[in-house]
């Protein structure tokens, strides 16, 4: 197969979507793996690096779309990249087609298969794709938090660890998977007071085991939410539905009441956000705005900041899955790992994820009907 590795265009955005060692594997079980030029230099990647691993570097964007059968990337394609889709292409990439509708319709129009990293669920519904960045994002909004407490950057001039005789700072946590669980990681580390809400009590009771009772976890639902949101300094959303738009759980009306100053972290913002006054998602150049006194952080690609540890950490776990597809075609990769056909989003026309698809507001079908 014709794998084709593009550089980024997302603002600020300098992870890549294939390392080295990736381009070798796959060159080595007899694949053509093509580099735009210049696509790795973000994360500390040359051309030269990728062509002592057998991969072939091309000019431009055009030539890898033009000429790939499968594209390898990190983020969703942007409205200029639409047009050189082609049918019959498979696109392996975050996609969070719930908060972009207008790509599941180019995806469809050009009838490109879009198997995104996001919704590769295994059976007993973990995603392996989307945990290293969650992990990434996840600690990146507490010290991104911390810093916009900070009075010159319009804070409240909060240190979150507090220091003898001072309260510490107060961290509410939306959600307590995989990006809450990092947050709550490094926020304890700092020695915020930190409260985890969410509705699985399995998922709080590990957290109050495993840090002893030091952290608040708390049940979520409206009024607990309302309680921890006003009382805090530093929120971050942190829910996810896979495939589907996060709920709107924290309210407008909940941020009004909270203390100006005060800093609100949305990492579900590229599932349309879990907040309802951060549901704009932000660029590192431009990454805030401010509601009700409030600082919002809102960027929908945190760890493109982090750009040589998440290229890594995602190239571990996208491989694997590409591979199978490089090696076996999308059918039967689809047939012989169930994780993987979970993946599929589009296909030949159709929508084939049932919460892409209510959530964009088109038709289902079954990937297997096809």
């Amino acid at each position: 197969m014709r794998i084709g590795v593009p550089t980024e265009i997302k603002t600020r955005e300098y992870r890549v979507g294939m390392i080295p060692a990736g381009a070798k594997t796959l060159t080595a079980q007899g694949h053509q793996v093509l580099v735009q030029a210049g696509a790795g230099l973000g994360s500390g990647i040359s051309d030269e690096d990728y062509l002592r691993a057998g991969a072939e570097i091309v000019r431009s964007a055009v030539d890898v779309w033009a000429h790939a059968e499968m594209i390898f990337k990190v983020k969703e394609p942007l409205a200029s990249e639409y047009m050189l889709m082609r049918e019959g292409q498979i696109l392996y990439t975050y996609l969070h087609l719930a908060a972009v509708p207008e790509l599941a319709r180019a995806l469809v129009d050009r009838q490109v298969t879009g198997v995104a990293y996001e919704t590769i669920e295994t059976s007993d519904g973990k995603l392996p794709l989307l945990q290293p960045m969650s992990a990434v994002a996840g600690r990146m909004a507490i010290q991104v938090g911390a810093a916009f407490l900070e009075k010159e950057r319009g804070g409240k001039g909060i240190l979150l660890g507090g220091v003898a005789g001072v309260r510490r700072g107060r961290v509410a946590i939306i959600g307590g998977g995989v990006v809450g669980s990092n947050a709550a990681r490094v926020a304890m580390g700092l020695g915020a007071h930190v409260s985890v809400l969410d509705v699985n009590l399995k998922t709080l009771e590990y957290l109050d085991d495993i840090y002893q009772g030091a952290i608040h976890t708390l049940f979520s639902d409206p009024n607990t939410i309302e309680e921890a949101v006003i009382s805090a300094d530093l929120v971050i959303g942190a829910v996810l539905v896979a495939g589907a738009r996060a709920p709107r759980l924290v309210t407008s009306g909940m941020v009004a009441k909270m203390e100006p100053g005060s800093v609100i972290v949305d990492v579900a913002v590229d599932q349309g956000g879990c907040i309802e006054t951060a549901s704009r998602p932000t660029t590192h150049d431009d990454p805030t705005y401010v509601v009700h006194g409030v600082t919002h952080y809102a960027v929908a690609n945190m760890p493109g900041a982090v750009a040589r540890t998440s290229t890594y950490a995602l190239n571990n776990v996208t491989l694997p899955y590409g591979a199978k597809i490089a090696h076996l075609g999308l059918v039967k990769a689809a047939q012989v790992d169930k994780a993987l056909a979970r993946g599929i989003n589009t296909y030949r026309g159709q929508v084939t994820h049932q919460a892409v698809a209510t959530a964009v507001g088109m038709p289902y079908r079954v990937f297997s009907d096809l």
